[in-house]
């Protein structure tokens, strides 16, 4: 039985979707069905439910710029919360927990290795650096999968918000200096559902392939959808988010070549069917 956290969100969905196809027994938990952050909840959780042998935890406070005002909160969620589960987890049950790319403040142009040292910039970052390290020090039988950029059906995502703006705004500045990898959860989800079935532990970064900055991303929404809306550069320093963000969010996935996983498709294509998927494009 696996055990998946946050079941209503953005990836936990389409994860709960995908174990569903597969006919792999799950249960889902959300904030309103099992409070991660109450260390006793979790373990009675467990107690109860003695039949789950692995778990896909992709709960997580993920309000990067909010989390600078309430970081107590985001490292309860992010840290404490993880390292509740990785207790109940101990040797026995699989564990595999979701990270980001912003655990590294980077600039340049080079592609992060899994074991590289870990340098975040904000708050959201060292939260989910901080969840990494109870996982690797508590649960044994640990995946860590770093991704970034994520967009999906449910929830809040970059997309959505540029296709919301587009309704009411013919201009905006979207930030061009920022290098990553947008990641659709449907993609990244099959790839979660893979590895939970293996005993390949370890940390792996999990993108779709090629990299863009926002402004490339939001570009290519526009011209897939036929938005007529002009679109202004900006540098991150001129764009002055509450957080700072990382220049530089490229994640080799060569430790996913190692292991036998395959990659994920380019993120022009996931791009394309997200829209097609939310009848964006017609």
């Amino acid at each position: 039985m696996i055990l998946v956290t946050g079941a209503n969100g953005q990836l936990g969905s389409d994860v709960c979707d995908r174990l569903a196809l597969l006919s792999l027994p799950y249960i889902g938990v959300d904030v309103d069905t099992l409070d991660l952050t109450d260390s006793a909840a979790v373990t009675a959780f467990f107690d109860m439910h003695t039949e789950i042998d692995s778990v896909i935890h992709c709960a997580a406070y993920t309000a990067v710029d909010r989390a600078e005002e309430e970081p107590e909160r985001c490292f309860a969620v992010n840290r404490d919360a993880t390292a509740h589960l990785a207790s109940c987890c101990g040797d026995k049950i699989k564990l595999l927990y979701v990270s980001t790319d912003y655990v590294f403040g980077a600039d340049g142009d080079a592609y992060s290795l899994p074991l590289d040292p870990k340098h975040p910039l904000n708050v959201y970052g060292a939260s989910k650096s901080a969840g990494e390290d109870a996982v690797l020090h508590i649960c044994k039988k640990h995946f860590i999968v770093r991704t970034s950029w994520v967009f999906g059906e449910q929830g809040r995502n970059f997309i959505a918000t540029m296709l919301r703006l587009s309704e009411t705004h013919d201009r905006l500045s979207v930030v061009c200096d920022q290098i990553g990898s947008p990641t659709y959860a449907k993609d990244l989800a099959v790839l979660l559902c893979d590895m939970i079935q293996t005993d390949r532990y370890g940390i792996y970064h999990a993108t779709n392939e090629n990299v863009c900055s926002w402004y490339d991303l939001a570009k290519t929404v526009f011209a897939l959808t036929g938005k007529s809306v002009a679109l202004q550069p900006v540098t991150t320093a001129q764009y002055a988010a509450k957080a700072l963000r990382p220049l530089n969010s490229r994640l080799s996935k060569v430790c996913l070549d190692e292991n036998g996983f395959s990659r994920l498709r380019p993120w022009q294509d996931a791009v394309r069917a997200y829209l097609e998927n939310i009848g964006a494009i017609r």
